[in-house]
């Protein structure tokens, strides 16, 4: 997982209107990392909470992973990092998460889908997972937020991607653009900085709003909080996508 290294609170602190304007409206500056404006974009990207501490209101600084939901046919799934799902228990969504409020409620993760490399031997080329959530009075989470949809088999780095993620050292998503380069054949990695513990899960988002990558695999996102890594998304992430969304 994401090395725990603090968010620098002077980082955050001197983003200016101006600069969150500009990421929101398109990349924005290359390789900054500055807190996520609140948008129907954002809303998409959530943290994940044990159930419990959802249930129990306790919400400051318990949320450990991000996630983000992906049109499906029965608009209740979510993308995430398979290391952030795989340990088994109980688990809460909450999109749009910001200082300590769920403006969108908490959606209850039902089942949880992990590729065969990740459930047998945790190979990191497996590092990504779906998960089906709960609705809620006839409503599913894509109804109420949109969702983003997966592409795989996409060329890495053939455009700039924003990754948008919830460090666990604080309580508003972060968000960073740059060009993915390859790692190997298998993952790709991005040059941003302060994407520390909690961000595992991110999704990789590029300018047609399609979801190219999740932030873990190699090192479980990366050693480094400068350093992220996702799986590039091929035929395993397409079969997995096809299960969990076939879901009945």
């Amino acid at each position: 997982m994401k090395r725990n290294a603090l968010l620098g609170a002077v980082v955050l602190l001197a983003v200016t209107s101006a600069s969150e304007a500009a990421a929101d409206g398109g990349p924005g500056p290359l390789g900054v990392t500055a807190v996520a404006a609140s948008t129907a974009q954002s809303a998409r990207v959530g943290a994940l909470f044990t159930a419990a501490d959802a249930a129990a209101g306790k919400l400051a600084g318990e949320h450990f992973c991000t996630a983000s939901v992906v049109h499906s046919p029965h608009h209740d799934l979510v993308v995430t990092a398979a290391h952030c799902l795989g340990e088994g228990g109980e688990l809460a969504f909450a999109p749009g998460y910001r200082d300590g409020e769920a403006p969108h409620g908490f959606w209850r993760v039902e089942r949880v889908f992990l590729p065969d490399g990740w459930a047998q031997g945790q190979d990191e080329d497996s590092d990504v997972a779906f998960a089906v959530l709960e609705g809620r009075g006839g409503e599913d989470v894509e109804d109420l937020v949109g969702g983003n949809r997966l592409a795989t088999r996409t060329t890495t780095g053939a455009t700039a991607v924003t990754v948008t993620g919830y460090p666990d050292s604080v309580e508003v998503p972060v968000r960073c653009a740059n060009r993915p380069t390859a790692h190997n054949s298998t993952q790709q990695r991005i040059d941003c900085p302060d994407l520390t513990g909690g961000t595992s899960g991110s999704p990789w988002v590029n300018g047609d709003g399609e979801v190219v990558g999740v932030l873990g695999g190699h090192e479980q996102g990366g050693a480094t909080a400068d350093i992220s890594y996702s799986v590039v998304l091929g035929p395993e992430a397409a079969e997995l996508y096809r299960d969990a969304a076939s879901d009945p």
